[in-house]
């Protein structure tokens, strides 16, 4: 049997490697370049792979396809396969076929890394071997060809739901909806929707769908779904008799006779989008009957995670926050609502498709300067120049911090939250952290070596 991978990257060489070790004759193919570490995983293996190009006749060859995430179904190698009657599968959908151990899958516009690893968190903290990943670090296949976890907590983009036809998680959670990657989704916002609906496509009654009981688009589209799991909210606004919400400054936890509670003020990761987070990871891990105990120790001494709102450092009595995970308008929000100082928001990368206009009431009223990172500006230009008091455009990190630095007084945050991709100056989300970190680390040391 012939697989062919689209897609050299994280997903597609996990596939490809679980997929020989499977049995399979595997022919990788990318149309861009692929990393040398991948290159080598592949020839360890004896894996062959090409790399700028798609040789066809090759790959018309194959009985089953594996397409990364990031490959749109648009591109003319797609569909010809498909013209071609050739079945295509996602590397998630690959994988679930050589495991039959407990998934909980995580999708939204935001809050995913951080409830997948704070659930992920608490299942280590019950002594739980658990694996980590999906849209999140290590591939689904990579882990499941290590075959030695005792479950799965998988973070899923929509990107990655759209190849699924069996995967069937036993606990699905939908943190949230707003407007994202509707470039992929020809600016049609219920496409996207429809895409990140498909974590329940196969459940149950014996499975569980998690869901924002706030959130009014999952509301709207629950009433258009036959979905068969049962469902359980999660609220930050209402108490709720069967689900989590907060009721009197505690996070309360109903289920049937599962009970569980805990001060708001002891959850160490704060905001209003993190309780939320909190929330579905401790109703998951109740449902898979973790102690209450290790669930409230879990709460009180999770850290969050890189590149969500993320205290870097403080200089001169002004606060420096690395959110740059927060690549759509919805994440911004959440980390401008979350700031109580006059803000300096470095903002700004390759747009897709977003709508600032939402920002605008929390801009008038927390931020004082608008730093427009990217290579194409106008958007960003064109919604906010006249909404602050200062505003510059730059192309580095360096100008950037170095910028924000000089317009900055006692009191204030400097926060890279960017509601854009990456793509135009940096390799990725995490890059663009690390490249503000480093650059603020580099004027701490300038001020303390003068």
């Amino acid at each position: 049997m012939k697989l062919v991978v689209l897609g050299a990257g994280e997903s597609g060489v996990g596939a490809a490697l679980l997929a020989k070790d499977k049995g399979w004759e595997v022919f990788v193919t990318d149309a861009g370049s692929i990393s040398d570490k991948h290159k080598a995983s592949l020839e360890d293996e004896g894996i062959e792979w090409e790399e700028k190009q798609h040789t066809m006749s090759k790959i018309l060859q194959a009985d089953l396809v594996v397409k990364s995430p990031g490959i749109p179904d648009t591109i003319p190698v797609i569909q010809e396969l498909k013209k071609l009657e050739k079945s295509i599968v996602s590397e998630i959908e690959f994988a679930v076929r050589y495991t039959n151990k407990p998934i909980v899958a995580i999708t939204g516009s935001n809050g995913k890394t951080t409830t997948a690893t704070l659930l992920s968190y608490i299942f280590k903290q019950a002594g739980v071997q658990v694996g980590l990943g999906g849209n999140i670090g290590t591939s689904l296949a990579s882990l499941v060809r290590k075959d030695n976890y005792e479950s799965y907590v998988v973070e899923l983009s929509s990107f990655q739901l759209e190849g699924i036809s069996t995967f069937r998680p036993h606990i699905a959670i939908l943190t949230n909806l707003s407007e994202d990657h509707l470039d992929r989704y020809e600016y049609d916002y219920d496409k996207y929707i429809e895409a990140k609906f498909r974590i329940t496509l196969n459940q149950t009654e014996d499975d569980f769908f998690l869901y924002d009981a706030d959130d009014k688009d999952i509301a709207r589209w629950l009433t258009k779904l036959d979905i068969k799991a049962q469902l359980i909210p999660f609220s930050g606004s209402k108490a709720l008799k069967q689900g989590a919400s907060i009721d009197e400054d505690n996070l309360e936890v109903h289920w049937k006779k599962n009970h569980f509670t805990m001060p708001v003020s002891k959850v160490k990761v704060q905001g209003k989008h993190n309780l939320k987070n909190a929330m579905a990871a401790s109703t998951a891990a109740k449902l898979l009957n973790i102690r209450k105990e290790t669930i409230r120790e879990s709460l009180q001494s999770f850290h969050g995670v890189a590149h969500r709102l993320e205290y870097v450092s403080k200089i001169k009595d002004v606060r420096y926050i690395n959110d740059s995970k927060a690549t759509n308008v919805n994440a911004a929000y959440y980390a401008l609502d979350s700031v109580n100082t006059p803000i300096i928001w470095i903002v700004g990368g390759v747009d897709k498709g977003n709508d600032y206009t939402d920002l605008l009431p929390l801009v008038n009223r927390k931020v004082k300067a608008v730093i427009a990172l990217g290579i194409n500006n106008a958007k960003i230009r064109k919604t906010f120049r006249n909404n602050v008091a200062q505003f510059c455009e730059t192309q580095s990190m360096n100008e950037a911090v170095k910028q924000a630095q000089e317009w900055a007084v006692a009191g204030d945050t400097v926060l890279l939250s960017p509601a854009c991709a990456s793509f135009d100056l940096f390799k990725d989300y995490e890059d663009r952290g690390d490249k503000f970190k480093e650059e603020v680390e580099r004027l701490n040391t300038d001020i303390l070596t003068k």
